[in-house]
């Protein structure tokens, strides 16, 4: 029985291993979630192994307790994901980030020469040359309004009905 203890045993640990490594990793909340899910599994299993291995009934209450933990830890994290903006739960790489506020940084500055009137007169800004691809929001159409509204679309008094 040893045998098949030592092989279970190195099998939880390597599955709780290759959790740790998608937890460090990531890239989302939910996936850092579910690798410590597996990991809070991983521990159950050794304790209820430990149990079985040497007969002992008295930690089945830890093994109550720790389940009890994770499903309560694993709903709330689902519940606060749930409402979570997208692309919020990831954590960003620096290339990622510099691209991001690269990015904010020409919306910002779009913003200010829409302002200040230069936006149709000035043609190429010049950006550094990683935020030399980022594409400026062009300006809203103007709409013409239709040539002949309606009859009960027309301003002024309604038209007197006929007797």
């Amino acid at each position: 029985m040893s045998v098949v203890v030592w092989v279970c045993a190195v099998l939880i640990a390597v599955g709780a291993g290759l959790a740790i490594v998608r937890a460090e990793r990531g890239p989302s909340m939910l996936d850092r979630t579910i690798a410590l899910d597996v990991v809070l599994t991983a521990l159950i299993a050794a304790v209820a192994l430990y149990a079985a291995a040497e007969r002992r009934a008295d930690v089945v209450p830890v093994l109550v307790v720790l389940s009890l933990v994770g499903f309560v830890g694993s709903v709330s994290i689902a519940r606060f994901a749930a409402v979570e903006p997208e692309g919020e739960g990831r954590v960003l790489t620096r290339e990622e980030a510099a691209e991001q506020k690269a990015e904010q940084e020409a919306e910002r500055a779009a913003a200010e020469l829409a302002e200040a009137g230069l936006w149709e007169d000035q043609a190429e800004v010049d950006l550094p040359e990683d935020q030399a691809e980022v594409d400026l929001p062009e300006e809203p159409a103007e709409v013409d309004p239709p040539d002949d509204p309606a009859p009960d679309q027309r301003p002024g008094p309604a038209p007197e009905e006929t007797r």
